[in-house]
């Protein structure tokens, strides 16, 4: 096969840190689309192997392999969790510049717009990463500067923004989640709703399987960035029966998407609007976890659940 060196230009300057990669698979574990699909290709690991590949000539740039590279949400575990200190994020986002120059344009989870767009622009002005953008053609997405923290799909009125690959994120794949889990667990009290940075993975791993916690009063639920949750999503679970939601977020200043200023408004007007209706909004709650402080997580857990519980059922 022919090499393609010269057509990853973005992607060139990488060459030696692609090759520092030691495979070790540390990142494993921290990436939610390996979490949900449980396929090794859609781990960090196989998109540094993939990336390698396109640049050594080795895997060729098909729509399949591009697909791989465009799946990311950017919540940057795998980084954090890296034991070669490789920019994983970085080196994706160049991948994506490349294929795109050469006709690749995923979506994976990079947003799109949908026809019924109004073209009100809301979600041009709330994108934190300028992505989004006016053309003649109607509202545009660049791939290469998406970062999949779905803001624009929180904003948008219409429902025009979507995001091309959810794995387990959407609005309704959490509604779903949430409602089976309230349905089959006896003792349900609470869902949580946790970003990837506060959703620890020893937390993930520390809980017993599913036959073992029939009586479980809570279940986390992750939805990638706290800026991305929406009103009908939290007071969803509230209609079945919850009797408390819990919100987890970063601390001000450490969201990449300024996702955790959005949260804390939006909480703060749907605990109003609780209020309007005669029922208490400490049921809906926000908590900020600092990276890695997954006893303060549990803790903050233990706390609302406890909460809520005194407080009993909202009927």
């Amino acid at each position: 096969m022919k090499p393609m060196e010269k057509k990853f230009t973005h992607l060139k300057k990488w060459e030696s840190t692609l090759a520092a990669c030691i495979r070790c698979g540390y990142c494993f574990e921290h990436c939610p689309m390996f979490k949900f699909t449980g396929w090794e290709s859609d781990a960090p690991r196989a998109k540094i192997i993939t990336a390698f590949g396109l640049l050594s000539g080795e895997v060729a740039p098909t729509p399949a392999a591009a697909e791989k590279l465009f799946n990311c949400f950017y919540c940057k575990r795998c980084e954090a969790a890296c034991s070669s200190g490789v920019a994983l994020t970085e080196i994706f986002t160049d991948a994506k510049k490349d294929l795109q120059e050469m006709g690749f344009k995923g979506p994976g989870t990079t947003s799109i717009t949908q026809p019924n767009c109004a073209h009100c622009l809301l979600c041009v002005s709330a994108c934190p990463h300028e992505a989004r953008s006016i053309q003649e053609t109607g509202i545009e997405v660049d791939p290469a500067k998406c970062q999949s923290c779905g803001i624009c799909v929180e904003v948008c009125p219409a429902g025009a923004a979507k995001m091309g690959n959810t794995f387990g994120t959407s609005r309704e794949e959490l509604t779903h989640e949430a409602n089976s889990f309230l349905n089959s667990h006896p003792s349900a009290r609470a869902v949580v709703f946790a970003c990837n940075w506060s959703y620890y993975p020893d937390l993930q791993a520390s809980q017993l399987p599913e036959s073992e916690t029939k009586d479980k009063a809570y279940r986390i639920l992750v939805n990638m960035c706290a800026g991305r949750l929406e009103a009908q999503l939290l007071i969803a679970p509230l209609l079945n029966n919850a009797s408390g939601v819990l919100v987890a977020c970063c601390p001000e200043g450490d969201c990449d998407h300024n996702g955790n200023v959005r949260a804390k408004r939006m909480i703060t007007n749907l605990k109003k609007t609780l209020e309007e209706v005669n029922i208490n909004p400490e049921r809906v709650h926000l908590v900020e976890i600092p990276a890695g402080d997954k006893s303060l997580f549990q803790a903050e857990i233990d706390t609302f659940v406890d909460k809520i519980t005194t407080l009993g059922p909202i009927r």
